[in-house]
């Protein structure tokens, strides 16, 4: 008896902070998100970044976590006041969770291309760096989203509202289902886009330093063959700090994107793994739990789509400053001419 009502005493408990992180949590992470990839798009879209294949790269993560974030997260707000749409709606269930899925998919995929690209451009080959192009870069950026909407296809199937025994009731509805949706996920979503980032990540710094060690050794044949020996040595040392600095932002901007995601993505991905595997359905108790693990993890996924901002700004180094700064200026000044010309017409 004492058993029973302990049980339901933390049934209700995980059931009230499941709706308070709807009501407000879920809030926050939307807010805190679309402005992080709103100003993304409108610092990206300047001319200064219109030709760099990486700038378009992170151009289109932005309008891709932007979708992730309002499709995902405007029903689960609502879910927190009112009866959610997407678990009573059946076509509001499949649709938001073919949309959320593909764009979890495509925003880790597109940093993945974004960190070979850096690989490419970075590389001492110039073949390789031929193929850090723009036009490279849009062309595999479709690839990215045509797969992934066709990885997620199955949700249309899949996907259905008001199911009872779930961590939410708009869920696969059947066990097969299940393990398709989580086993894709876990690994094609999570484990390898980070794994590939990584991998890149890590290559891109040994191209730096070759060509560190490369421009080294060019100074001191110049120096030694007497070739304007001062100001060689000026440019080397230059040249030798500017790429410590750029070697040195590689490794942040790497330790920061990996360990951010990693942080927010891998959760979701391991209550996923083991919801697949796990044996044990069970009792009322553990449904509840498995549904707030879930739901807890889910809003942790959400809080990567709006992160990449707040990630550039602390770590893009003096040229994203430049022109966050620049575009801000210019919001500034349109709103004071604006201003202007109303006071002007008003008199």
């Amino acid at each position: 008896m004492v058993k029973s009502s302990y049980n339901e005493s933390l049934i209700e408990l995980l059931d009230t902070i499941t709706i308070q992180l709807d009501r407000y949590a879920a809030n926050f992470i939307f807010l805190f998100g679309v402005v992080g990839n709103v100003l993304n798009i409108f610092v990206l879209s300047q001319r200064t970044f219109r030709s760099n294949s990486c700038a378009w790269i992170f151009l289109a993560s932005s309008f891709v976590n932007l979708i992730s974030i309002v499709s995902g997260l405007i029903t689960v707000m609502i879910g927190g006041w009112t009866t959610n749409p997407a678990n009573t709606i059946g076509w509001i269930c499949k649709l938001r969770a073919h949309i959320v899925f593909s764009t979890r998919t495509i925003a880790p995929w597109l940093i993945v291309l974004a960190t070979i690209d850096r690989w490419l451009l970075s590389s001492i080959n110039a073949i390789r760096r031929r193929k850090s192009t723009l036009k490279n870069a849009q062309r595999w950026t479709a690839v990215i989203i045509i797969l992934s909407m066709l990885l997620y296809a199955q949700m249309f199937y899949c996907y259905e509202a008001n199911l009872t025994d779930t961590p939410l009731q708009c869920y696969d509805k059947t066990a097969v289902c299940r393990y398709l949706t989580d086993l894709s996920f876990g690994g094609i979503a999570v484990v390898a886009p980070l794994m590939l980032m990584i991998l890149f990540g890590l290559l891109t710094i040994i191209n730096v330093r070759e060509t560190q060690h490369r421009v080294q050794s060019l100074t001191r044949g110049n120096s030694a063959c007497g070739t304007s020996r001062s100001s060689i040595a000026t440019s080397g040392r230059s040249q030798g700090k500017s790429t410590h600095r750029t070697q040195h932002s590689l490794l942040r901007m790497l330790f920061v994107q990996v360990a951010v995601l990693s942080i927010l993505t891998v959760p979701l991905s391991l209550d996923r793994f083991y919801s697949t595997f796990s044996s044990d359905n069970g009792s009322a108790v553990n449904i509840a739990i498995n549904s707030f693990i879930y739901n807890a993890a889910i809003l942790l996924y959400f809080i990567s789509n709006g992160m990449p901002f707040y990630i550039y700004t602390m770590c893009g180094g003096s040229v994203f400053h430049k022109a966050l700064y620049d575009f801000l200026f210019m919001m500034k000044r349109k709103l004071m001419l604006t201003l202007l010309n109303s006071s002007v017409c008003c008199n």
